[in-house]
């Protein structure tokens, strides 16, 4: 057929050719192009020859430009009365010799590795955080300090204050951990970044009760879930105020909301068990009970459960911040 096109091309033209046999025009210049491909392409007339590539190079490569971005290698070669190539063609020698990369000397931030806490049973992870309420005029706060049992998600300590203080957050984690009887060595207790998180008063205390302190990774607002989790709850009931009067009024409201948090709440990532009884150890039998009743029922009226008895929610059994994962991105499972 490309026969065909060469002979009778030139002859009745290669439009009508084309047409004719239903060919594209660019399938008959493409075959009229040499079998190693399409031609080189010309070097441009402006172009660095290899020599003056050679010694912008070393150039970018002595001692005191070695760190330095092309532009202020530039402009110091230009203050010196020399003149080597443009910015840009500095910048194309370099990725030629793949040495595009961050020259300048500056700060690196270290690279921060995940936290990876699990817990199996209360008392042996907390995370804490503290949370903005809006107070009776603008720009007014009170702040909510929360310490939070991961496991069981009981808050096992609350206050509101004034403003945030290292002083503060030291009494309410001491009154905590001697109100759940903390021994020496049994708890981690986790939170971001803030500054009463990271202070010195806080690191002391948890060093002179043996508690292990892990911290979040910089600007990863997922690394303190759980705590943010329980905000969450707490600010989209549908009773929580636009703004609080007072912090007595304050104080009030999250009273109430605790009781109902740690008693009544069914959480679903409980088994929709409350916190309280997973604190407690009255899990277990809270969800035999309930296999009973659904036993029960299942009795009365068997044609209703068309997959046989029915079964509770399956008890917690492992509570993670950051679980492991693979290197395909996998999440690993650990007995």
């Amino acid at each position: 057929m490309m026969a065909t096109i060469k002979t009778f091309g030139p002859e009745l033209g290669v439009v009508a050719t084309c047409a004719a046999l239903g060919l594209a025009r660019a399938t008959y210049y493409r075959q009229l192009q040499p079998m190693h491909g399409p031609f080189p392409k010309k070097a441009s007339p402006r172009a660095l020859p290899a020599e003056a590539r050679k010694a912008v190079l070393d150039v970018l490569h002595e001692p005191r430009f070695e760190d330095l971005a092309p532009a202020e290698v530039y402009a110091t070669v230009l203050d010196e009365g020399r003149y080597l190539c443009s910015e840009r063609t500095m910048y194309r020698v370099l990725d030629e010799n793949e040495e595009v990369r961050e020259r300048r000397d500056q700060l690196r931030h270290p690279k921060y590795a995940a936290p990876e806490l699990l817990a199996t049973r209360p008392k042996q992870l907390w995370s804490w955080d503290i949370t903005k309420l809006l107070g009776p005029t603008k720009w007014t706060y009170f702040y909510l300090y929360v310490v939070l049992d991961v496991f069981s998600r009981y808050v096992v300590g609350w206050l509101v204050a004034d403003g945030e203080s290292a002083e503060l957050a030291e009494q309410l984690i001491a009154e905590a951990c001697e109100g759940q009887g903390i021994k020496p060595g049994q708890l981690t207790i986790h939170a971001d970044r803030g500054s009463s998180m990271k202070s010195k008063k806080v690191a002391m205390l948890l060093a002179d009760l043996c508690i292990t302190k892990t911290h979040s990774r910089p600007h990863v607002s997922d690394d303190n879930p759980y705590s943010e989790a329980q905000f969450k709850t707490l600010k989209y009931r549908p009773n929580f105020p636009e703004r609080f009067g007072c912090i007595q009024d304050a104080r009030g409201f999250n009273g109430d909301f605790f009781r109902w948090y740690n008693n009544e709440h069914h959480h679903t990532g409980l088994g929709l068990l409350t916190p309280a009884d997973v604190h407690f150890g009255r899990a277990e039998q809270r969800h035999a009970a309930r296999a009973l009743v659904l036993e029960a029922a299942h009795r009365a009226h068997p044609e209703r459960f068309v997959l046989g008895i029915p079964i509770p929610p399956p008890l917690p059994s492992a509570a993670w911040i950051n679980k492991p994962k693979s290197a395909d991105g996998s999440v690993i499972v650990r007995a």
